[in-house]
């Protein structure tokens, strides 16, 4: 599993780095960015669950 941030509709609202500090981070310019190229089977179920709660929809698993 990937996550791919659209940062043309990130604002920055850090419910996923909230939610996942380990998968997840909010930088300087407002955006959020992923600290890890794969998802680790592991925290998918999480992922899954920090995804669902972007207010504008910004992320997007690829599984």
């Amino acid at each position: 599993m990937k996550v791919i941030i659209d940062h043309s509709l990130c604002e920055g609202h850090s419910r996923c780095m909230d939610d996942l500090p380990e998968v997840f981070e909010v930088r300087d310019d407002d955006r959020s960015y992923t600290l890890v190229e794969t998802i680790p089977a592991e925290l998918e179920e999480q992922v899954r669950k920090a995804v669902s709660v972007c207010p504008r929809a910004a992320i997007e698993i690829i599984d």
